[in-house]
């Protein structure tokens, strides 16, 4: 008798606890965005006392604490997944961005990450998966809370959730935007960007529907003798501060630095640090303030085969399901090649394509892997210049092996582009080369200790990418006047939005949205124009008002980089 009397206070004192522990542990990303996170007082308010009212409210809608806590599952996987992306970034929510990157991000890629931030992966272990386990024993036990219990916790998160929707109010007023809810708000925040995600994804879905009827009325505005080759190498993740050609004191660039020949725009930043997103706006003649345009044109393949190329899309990288495989489809020929990922087999493909087809004018656009995570993978062992360049965790003490695998990347890339010219000059034909990487790269480079690209605020070494050109002797001759423009903007304002238009420029084809003044290669290219950066939530920005801080501001202007 003794025992079954005291079964049920153990009962609920056991629910009781476990419902403290769940909200408990949903809140710890609330408190340490506080700390990382830009919000005014009333924001930072806001975002404490309402989620951890709601969380309360959850807890004990129902007398079983351990359904409630399955059925929150995910609020847990979003709270795990804030967890690692704060230990990865040191600050950012959840972003739109970051979850299509999940959803196109290949499973070796995705492998190749997780296996360096293991400890992010144990804390949020440590911490979510006891919860699961004890809220299934509670199942299993059938055990409840009691009704007072409910009643407090229920009154108490109604309370705070009722001042943090008073305090919303001069939220809103101090805030620029108006967007609190949207933005400040976790997870309230995270689950607005899953809509927008999914709103990318679906117009993607659509996009042979809604631009099937887009036509550039393509056409050759000047002939050169014999055939032309154009190639548009579009790198990755490789950032212009840790290039030789960029004034960085190490030699990462010893054959671009030698090569008589290269055009180096040394003024030219991303219009995104997401690979989904910036290369579509790289293969586009779309502007940074009209990104629903994307969807309804075609993109530089098609503008090409208009003008009547053999085109071709090889890519070094995985097909990812995003924007960048639609545009690429477009093309004549689309080879994504497997096995060993270095850039060379690129070239290597498309010396056999050049060999075997002598008769049409060729566009080439070579997709690479460049400097993308893990870095120490992407070169062959012989390319092991700067050493050690272990492959190691992500973390400062291991900071002189990560630059070391980067800088690495980076000789290779130029090894690639040098051969790439190389291969070109002795076609004699004809023919240019356009680079540019996609974003940069953080690399721990300072107190913030940020690391990779696509997070939501943005870095002085996400924005400044590397860029050059190259023409053929046949092409000088032909062309002399694009080619000393080149040289000309060399310094120019611009961003990755030029790249479309300095390919069309090269080729001299005209069109539909082919604007000369948006060329790199055009003496009208227009220095003037505003430079924006398309953010989060696909709204067109100024580049300060992207997450900057005071010292990414100045280092732009050590490089004589100003917005």
């Amino acid at each position: 008798m003794k025992n079954r009397l005291n079964r049920p206070r153990y009962t609920r004192r056991s629910s009781t606890l476990l419902a403290v522990y769940f909200f408990v542990a949903l809140i710890i990303p609330n408190i340490v965005l506080l700390y990382t996170e830009p919000y005014s007082i009333w924001s930072a308010e806001a975002s404490l006392l309402m989620p951890l009212g709601f969380y309360m409210i959850w807890s004990v809608a129902l007398r079983r604490s351990g359904v409630m806590i399955w059925l929150a599952f995910p609020f847990i996987f979003f709270c795990a997944f804030q967890i690692v992306l704060l230990y990865l970034f040191g600050n950012s929510i959840i972003a739109a961005d970051m979850l299509t990157n999940v959803l196109t991000t290949n499973p070796g890629e995705a492998g190749e990450l997780l296996g360096n931030i293991y400890p992010s992966i144990i804390i949020v272990c440590v911490m979510y998966v006891p919860l699961l386990w004890f809220a299934s024993r509670e199942i299993g036990h059938r055990r409840y809370l009691s009704h007072t219990t409910r009643k407090n916790l229920a009154l108490l998160g109604i309370t705070l959730m009722a001042i943090g929707g008073l305090i919303l109010i001069p939220a809103y007023r101090v805030s620029e935007d108006k967007r609190v809810l949207k933005t400040d708000i976790f997870p309230l925040n995270v689950f607005y960007n899953v809509k927008v995600s999914a709103s990318e994804f679906r117009k993607m879905r659509d996009f042979q529907r809604t631009s099937g009827d887009f036509r550039f009325e393509a056409r050759r505005a000047a002939d050169a003798p014999g055939r032309e080759i154009y190639v548009f190498v579009i790198g990755e993740a490789s950032r212009a501060p840790s290039w030789q050609l960029y004034g960085y004191d190490r030699e990462t660039n010893p054959r671009l630095s030698r090569e008589a020949g290269v055009v180096v725009f040394r003024n030219l930043i991303t219009q995104s640090n997401a690979t989904h997103k910036s290369v579509p706006m790289i293969l586009s003649s779309v502007g940074t303030d009209e990104h629903e345009e994307l969807y309804r044109r075609r993109g530089l393949p098609a503008l090409f085969n208009e003008a009547g190329f053999r085109t071709w899309f090889l890519s070094n990288q995985a097909p990812q399901g995003a924007m960048i495989d639609k545009l690429a489809h477009d093309a004549d020929s689309v080879v994504y090649l497997r096995g060993q990922r270095y850039d060379m087999q690129l070239l290597d493909t498309m010396k056999r394509i050049v060999a075997q087809d002598r008769t049409h004018d060729l566009l080439f656009i070579l997709h690479t892997y460049g400097s993308h995570f893990s870095y120490h993978q992407r070169y062959p062992r012989e390319y092991a210049y700067f050493r050690p360049d272990n492959d190691v965790a992500i973390a400062a003490a291991n900071l002189e092996m990560i630059r070391n695998a980067y800088d690495n990347s980076i000789r290779y890339t130029d090894d690639f582009l040098a051969s790439t010219i190389d291969f070109l000059r002795r076609e004699g034909c004809v023919s240019a080369l356009l680079y540019c990487s996609d974003h940069g790269e953080d690399l721990l480079d300072d107190s913030r200790e940020r690391f990779l690209h696509a997070s939501p605020t943005t870095t002085f070494y996400q924005l400044w990418v590397a860029s050059l050109a190259w023409f053929s002797p046949a092409y000088c001759r032909t062309f002399p006047e694009k080619v000393e423009a080149a040289h000309n903007n060399s310094d120019a304002a611009a961003t990755t939005h030029a790249l479309f238009q300095t390919m069309a420029g090269m080729a001299s084809v005209e069109g539909r949205f082919v604007d000369p003044t948006a060329s790199l290669v055009s003496p009208d290219y227009d220095r003037t124009a505003p430079r924006r950066y398309l953010n989060d939530h696909n709204l067109a920005v100024p580049f300060p008002r992207t997450g900057m801080n005071d010292e990414d501001i100045a280092n732009f202007r050590r490089h004589g980089i100003e917005f």
